[in-house]
């Protein structure tokens, strides 16, 4: 037995070795953990229970036969995150560069089932040189069996991609389809296709970085929700992440004990928006100053920056924001801001998370390129989203809410729960010079005139109390007040029932 329990043991240290010294010490070079190393960093210490570290693949190709290192590139398991369960896969480059094959693929797909089984999240830690080229189509069966567990996963259990290196070619579509992406400043990238491909089809010369890296994929692309400086940082601030959301659809997010007082005032915020009102204002101060003890998780702060969404508590309770961003644009959507918008609001309501709208929109952004996007279609996207959600929605209309814009954005119409209006809120079709050198056409000459004219269009139709006399807006509230009537209104609707009709699923205008 004695030898038995050795033999255990020298297997499990040839696997917790991975490529080897050498291949750690160059990880270790290039500012990255090791997949072990990194494990250890996000989950609970003593946690973690590691499955199939003696599976080896199975090729015999290219002399594969005499290369077999435990575990096959790719470290599986369960563990908790401040006390709650999360299954974890995190690719190791020391062997064979993470490359996939048809083993390691089969690897991410057992914890996915246990994960969908007993209703826990799945967090992914990529660092792979895509598919394994010596196992030719496996590897790629083995990429198409973790695709459509993601999709089956999907609004079923959270699902998080931290890209910690390359991630190429088919590797890019499971994170793709994972719910949020974060990324590692300088050392990871993801793209379809490579440098060197681009340039051989475009003529375009582009590095790796510029391609496919995190700020390209947090600024210019989107895919990426947040960057972080280094491993560590990432890990830390998914743990906090991962805090927020509820570990399946079936279940509520945790609640935590707050000292924040529900019935807070702020009296700051009765000067938070300017007089002018063409002047912008931050909203983020107000979202700052209505949330438990002022924390606020932002995702893609640096792309479609018209539109802010992220996760906060109120009352101890995790409340998706969505909140219209008067310092880009003038807190117009447009396409980016779209599609931001509608992604976040359904992955709330897939998990029964409240939603609390803040509205400052002038209208969508005009002109050919938002036109020849496609930004009806991008739009629609947004209105559909909020039109489908059942969950608690609360809106707080703090300026302006013009047109089309005023109905996506939560509106009452789009079965809005309960919906607010600060004093100064202007709930209108559009401006009202706008409005009245369109309806006094023959009047644009005499300046005056306008201005007069201009002036009355503002009483009668530029503030809450219209759409309030009726019932759009259920009530005009103090700014000050608005954490204590978000808090009293989202513990009214903690009972709320709302289904949609029966159907295999809607048609969005993708």
């Amino acid at each position: 037995m004695q030898k038995m329990l050795e033999e255990l043991e020298l297997r499990r240290a040839a696997a917790r070795k991975g490529g080897g010294e050498r291949r750690v010490e160059a990880q270790h070079a290039k500012g990255k953990l090791t997949a072990r190393e990194r494990i250890d960093a996000l989950l609970d210490p003593g946690s973690f229970e590691e499955y199939d570290m003696f599976v080896e693949h199975r090729s015999i190709d290219f002399g594969m036969e005499a290369q077999k290192i435990p575990g096959d590139g790719v470290v599986t398991g369960q563990g908790t995150i401040n006390g709650r369960l999360v299954y974890v896969f995190s690719q190791d480059f020391t062997v064979f560069g993470g490359a996939l094959s048809g083993m390691h693929a089969a690897k991410i797909c057992k914890i996915m089932d246990m994960a969908m089984k007993v209703g826990a999240p799945v967090l992914g830690l990529n660092d792979s040189g895509g598919a394994r080229i010596q196992e030719g189509v496996d590897s790629l069966a083995g990429y198409a069996d973790v695709f459509q567990r993601n999709v089956l996963a999907s609004g079923v259990i959270p699902q998080i991609s931290m890209v910690m290196g390359p991630c190429a070619g088919g590797a890019v579509y499971s994170p793709a389809m994972t719910d949020f992406i974060f990324m590692v400043k300088d050392s990871s990238y993801m793209f379809v296709t490579g440098p060197d491909v681009v340039k051989t089809v475009t003529h375009e010369t582009v590095t790796q970085e510029e391609l496919g890296g995190a700020l390209t994929h947090t600024q210019k692309s989107g895919v990426a929700d947040l960057a972080y400086e280094n491993d560590v940082e990432a890990l830390l601030q998914l743990r906090r992440f991962v805090d927020f959301l509820p570990s399946n659809n079936r279940e509520k997010a945790p609640a935590r004990v707050t000292h924040d007082p529900v019935d807070r005032d702020d009296l700051s915020l009765d000067t938070l928006v300017p007089d002018n009102p063409n002047k912008p204002y931050d909203i983020k101060e107000l979202i700052l100053k209505v949330v438990d003890e002022g924390d606020f998780f932002e995702l893609s702060p640096e792309w479609a920056g018209n539109i802010v969404v992220g996760f906060g508590r109120m009352a101890g309770k995790t409340v998706g924001f969505v909140a219209n961003q008067p310092m880009v644009l003038a807190g117009c959507l447009d396409i980016d801001s779209s599609r931001k918008g509608a992604r976040f609001v359904r992955f709330c309501d897939a998990f029964s998370i409240p939603i609390v709208t803040f509205v400052d929109v002038p209208g969508f952004l005009p002109g050919t390129t938002q036109e020849y996007g496609g930004i009806i279609k991008h739009g629609a996207k947004l209105l559909y989203a909020y039109a489908e959600a059942t969950v608690p929605k609360v809106t707080v209309i703090t300026r302006k809410a013009y047109g089309g814009a005023y109905d996506v954005m939560a509106s009452k119409h789009l079965r809005g729960d309960l919906n607010y209006a600060w004093p100064a809120a202007e709930i209108a079709v559009m401006g009202a010079k706008g409005a009245v050198e369109i309806i006094f056409r023959s009047d644009i000459g005499d300046a005056e005139k306008i201005a007069k004219r201009t002036d009355e269009y503002r009483e009668k139709f530029a503030n809450p109390f219209v759409a309030a006399s009726r019932g759009f807006i259920d009530d005009v509230i103090m700014p000050h007040g608005t954490r204590r009537r978000i808090c009293r209104a989202l513990a009214t609707l903690e009972t709320k029932k709302l289904e949609n009709p029966w159907r295999k699923h809607g048609n969005v205008p993708l």
